[in-house]
């Protein structure tokens, strides 16, 4: 049996809406009243309430504050998980302290169990949420399977999404006995052992010119409402504004996020192509290990790099090939472009503009890419 996340768009009417939005304020105020009891002990020298002491807390706020009880129950109780979640991050690998959670934040989602079958597929069309009941839905995919949760989430252009975690089973893919080393690059995404060179497409530039037509609308449109709140406050309305009331500048602010998620969407429909069409072919697949934080100090090549999305393909490669019954295995990049393929011999470092090179020691003529790949298929 295989974990598998199912996104769907979801279509609620406007009582459903407001009942989402509702329990993502209802999320949003657990998740900040426990952390400031968590914060607050340990200015008084208490000791950190675990998970299940944060369950029995939320039953103390539901008896104080009687609108969570409108809340669905499991999405209380996953706040407590998540909010355990990110203190052991902090205290195990050190990722920054847990930060109070706005209203103002575009992206908002909550987290639901499957209990007693209320969260179900009714038809080809619908969906049975928790608090919702039938939602019209549409995914590109069958959902197959027993759903085990299900996350809603609002994103920052408008649209509701339920992503569904799914058990099922997976068959495996048919064995082609073959092997690639695969090396990441700017220029190309991807180039393989066999001399394939996968180009890279940069989604980014493409809509360049009509996200950057709405990015200084959106500019000047927020200077223009931060002056009216200013004079608004400058005279003492009665009633003043905020930034959320100027129409000109939300729209200017969605379409900006359009261009945005278009733009990521695109990238990740390429880099799912290419990561199916890879493990479909080869058995046993060598990626380079790379440190992509470290290269993003590079200023005139941080922006290509992060465009490249190497983590996201390396994580997608990871769990196809454990879904499908395929090998992935992370190599070392250390002096892979700089030692000859065909007979080990170390030639010192290149710089970035040399992209072939021929061997000294037994004269064969290298691309810098391929021989890379063919030393990380060999390590």
């Amino acid at each position: 049996m295989t974990l598998k996340a199912v996104k769907t768009r979801i279509y609620p009417d406007s009582q459903q809406q407001t009942k989402i939005i509702a329990n993502f304020g209802y999320c949003r105020f657990v998740w900040n009243q426990l952390l400031d009891m968590q914060i607050q002990r340990h200015d008084n020298g208490g000791r950190y309430v675990n998970e299940f002491g944060m369950n029995y807390l939320i039953k103390s706020l539901k008896q104080e504050f009687t609108f969570l009880k409108a809340a669905e129950s499991t999405s209380l109780l996953h706040v407590s998980r998540d909010l355990h979640h990110a203190y052991q991050k902090l205290f195990k690998e050190h990722r920054g302290f847990p930060k109070f959670k706005s209203r103002k934040f575009p992206k908002q989602s909550y987290q639901c169990n499957s209990v007693n079958h209320n969260i179900q597929v009714t038809n080809a069309c619908c969906l049975k949420l928790p608090k919702l009941g039938k939602v019209r839905f549409k995914c590109g995919q069958a959902v197959s399977g027993k759903i085990k949760n299900v996350t809603i989430r609002l994103s920052a252009t408008g649209k509701f999404y339920a992503v569904l975690l799914v058990d099922t089973d997976t068959q495996e893919l048919p064995k082609t006995n073959n092997t690639v080393g695969i090396d990441m690059g700017v220029a190309d995404l991807m180039i393989t052992s066999d001399g394939i060179k996968y180009p890279t497409i940069r989604f980014d530039k493409i809509l360049s010119k009509k996200k950057h037509y709405w990015e200084k609308r959106l500019a000047r449109r927020r200077l223009q409402a931060q002056r009216e709140i200013a004079w608004d406050q400058h005279n003492k309305a009665p009633e003043p504004r905020e930034l959320s009331d100027f129409n000109n500048y939300l729209k200017a602010k969605r379409m900006v996020a359009k261009y945005n998620e278009k733009i990521a969407n695109q990238r990740n429909n390429y880099l799912h192509n290419l990561s199916k069409q890879l493990v479909e072919q080869y058995d046993l697949i060598k990626i380079e290990d790379l440190k992509t934080k470290n290269l993003l100090h590079k200023h005139k090549l941080a922006r290509a790099i992060a465009n490249q999305s190497w983590r996201k393909l390396r994580s997608q490669l990871e769990y196809k090939c454990a879904w499908y019954g395929k090998q992935l295995v992370n190599v070392n990049p250390r002096k892979t472009s700089q030692i000859c393929s065909n007979c080990g011999f170390d030639d010192g470092k290149h710089t970035l503009d040399v992209r072939e090179w021929t061997c000294p020691k037994c004269g064969i003529n290298h691309d810098r890419d391929i021989n890379a790949a063919k030393n990380i298929l060999s390590a």
